[in-house]
């Protein structure tokens, strides 16, 4: 009677686990497709060679500052992180977003 339930329990967790692991896997696969069809972020290079200026700067941390940019044809702003680090490669990390 106990191997019964045992190869019950065990009989269930598999088909849990199956279950589980299809659920994930369209999870991911649908967060993937989205992240795809993205447009990629912008640069700073990009920025100002768009005619952005920059509204802000401060200097968050030792290692890391943000830049505001304003443009006078778009009515949102856009933040650029910079993070320096000499341990990580690449050494400069950045990342841009639109605030709306």
């Amino acid at each position: 009677m106990a191997s019964l339930r045992a190869e019950t329990r065990r009989t269930t967790f598999a088909s849990l686990a199956a279950c589980l692991s299809a659920n994930t896997f369209l999870e991911l696969a649908g967060g993937a497709a989205a992240f795809a069809q993205q447009p990629p972020a912008p640069t700073i290079e990009k920025l100002i060679g768009e005619g952005w200026e920059i509204a802000g700067y401060i200097s968050a941390r030792e290692n890391r500052s943000l830049i505001l940019f304003k443009h006078k044809e778009h009515r949102f702003l856009v933040q650029c992180s910079i993070l320096t680090d000499v341990l990580r490669d690449p050494r400069i990390v950045m990342s841009c977003h639109e605030l709306r």
